[in-house]
């Protein structure tokens, strides 16, 4: 099978499928949800990441029995993972990290009985693709906010400033500046490995930034609904789902952390 990997055949293809590459805390979450809650365009998410495999499994009726790590569990849990991240909709949405590529590339493999690498795949489970690249500009800040989610355990907001996704009660977070250095290595690093991935297979993704997404979301979704040939207007009227997270302390810490290790 040929995957149509070039510029030219993102730009000419219709796409009933996308699949949001990144890194944490770099706005897919906010991108997943109100891409979910528009009602048209499927239900992404990190139906790869390893270590949430048998969660997903147990919530989707996928038995588990013989275990989770041969091609028939691989098999109906792809099957399963068909029918959630498309909600009804005839658009299935997926979202996936960098570190979690070579898993997903195992699975795919053993489920489809292929070789290939994985936009082999992902095109042959889930037809063409559209690649959505989301980064973010200010990596120190974006590190900052992953230790301090890692610390406490609340990773998302939603609107009306309830829990969307974490613990209620928490520890406050503690400044640790070798873990944030540590953190913010690997970011660069992954953000560097995406674009090798992109550049090796032929893939132009839609690109977009952290900054520019928070700041016009529903335009944002407006653009991604115009390339999967959905209603942009249903994207213009939306509202945001999820609240931002930083405050002072994150602002305290950026200061500490570009004093003691010249970084900002």
């Amino acid at each position: 099978m040929v995957v149509p990997t070039t510029t030219e055949a993102c730009m000419t293809e219709t796409h009933k499928a996308y699949v949001i590459c990144g890194t944490p805390r770099s706005g897919s979450t906010l991108l997943c949800e109100m891409l979910y809650r528009s009602g048209i365009a499927g239900r992404p998410n990190s139906y790869f990441r390893e270590v949430d495999i048998a969660w997903w499994a147990e919530q989707w009726g996928v038995s588990s029995i013989a275990g989770t790590d041969g091609p028939s569990f691989d098999r109906a849990y792809l099957d399963a993972m068909r029918k959630v991240g498309t909600a009804g909709t005839g658009v299935f949405g997926l979202r996936i990290m960098y570190r979690s590529l070579a898993d997903a590339n195992r699975r795919l493999r053993r489920a489809l009985g292929g070789t290939g690498e994985l936009p082999t795949g992902l095109h042959k489970a889930f037809g063409p693709l559209l690649y959505i690249y989301i980064s973010r500009g200010n990596k120190l800040s974006q590190a900052i906010s992953l230790v301090r989610a890692e610390q406490t355990g609340l990773w998302h907001l939603n609107a009306d400033g309830s829990v969307l996704e974490g613990d209620v009660e928490r520890p406050e977070p503690v400044y640790d500046g070798d873990r944030i250095a540590a953190v913010l290595a690997e970011l660069v690093s992954d953000d560097r490995a995406w674009d090798t991935f992109f550049a090796s297979h032929g893939i132009e993704p839609l690109r977009l930034r952290y900054e520019e997404v928070t700041k016009a979301p529903q335009q944002t979704l407006a653009g991604i609904f115009a390339r999967l040939g959905l209603d942009q207007k249903v994207a213009l009227g939306m509202a945001v789902p999820t609240a931002k997270m930083a405050d002072a302390t994150n602002r305290v810490w950026a200061e500490r952390f570009a004093a003691e290790y010249g970084v900002s």
